[in-house]
């Protein structure tokens, strides 16, 4: 039976790091063409031959796509908190009830680095269904892996098989593109025999999808949840 590895003092655990993340830069990778910045630009260039359209963003504070869409009959930012771009302020899970009074559906809408801080993407999914119009487009940009960040809304990572349990034909959608990117290595800490190996092997930072609104979702399909129902805290503003 083997046994586990014995940990570095702490001292050398951070010299040894510092040293990994020094060495690591030759083998950086120019994600200039990586397909998770082509999937946006594949999405923007199909907005644009819809003509003049109404755009939506979620998790629009501090955003900076807007500009790719200018011209659009309409663009309207939504987030959680107020802010900078931002338009309408709510829960994206309850996207439909808060865009409700500007009677509007929408013909694309975008969210980048969002879906990981809802804590039930699976009722975003089918409220963002409710506000598009029928071939509407949809970009979705997360992470499969990342450090944990805006705690304590921080709840998912999404590998490509996700998607196609979100965006699908009950829920009223069409994959179009699907991709991960963004290259990385995951280098383990902790002293398990199981995870040595792990180093090299391919991992992913970036996951993008392009879909197309197909149909209504399925009207059986109901979350009638609310996030306060749920957890009690809140997306940190700082």
């Amino acid at each position: 039976m083997r046994t586990s590895l014995k940990p570095p003092p702490p001292w050398l655990r951070r010299f040894l790091l510092k040293v990994i993340d020094v060495a690591s830069r030759p083998l950086c990778e120019d994600t200039t063409s990586d397909p998770y910045h082509v999937n946006f630009r594949v999405f923007v260039e199909e907005v644009k031959k819809l003509g003049p359209c109404n755009v939506l963003e979620l998790g629009a504070r501090k955003s900076t796509i807007r500009s790719h869409f200018v011209g659009c009959k309409r663009y309207v930012g939504v987030d959680i908190h107020s802010g900078p771009d931002v338009d309408v302020t709510c829960d994206i899970h309850e996207l439909a009830t808060a865009l409700s009074p500007l009677d509007v559906r929408f013909d694309a809408v975008a969210t980048i680095s969002t879906f990981e801080h809802l804590v039930m993407p699976w009722k975003a999914v089918l409220e963002i269904n409710k506000v598009m119009r029928p071939g509407g487009l949809l970009f979705i940009a997360t992470h499969p892996t990342w450090p944990p960040h805006e705690l304590p809304w921080d709840f998912w990572r999404y590998a490509d098989g996700a998607f196609y349990g979100l965006l699908n034909r009950a829920t009223g959608f069409e994959i179009l593109r699907c991709n991960s990117g963004l290259p990385c290595t995951v280098l383990p800490l902790g002293t398990e025999q199981s995870t040595v190996g792990i180093l090299g092997q391919p991992a992913f930072m970036g996951i993008s999808v392009v879909a197309r609104k197909t149909a209504d979702a399925r009207p059986d399909l109901q979350w009638n949840i609310a996030t306060r129902e749920i957890i009690a805290s809140q997306y940190p503003l700082r």
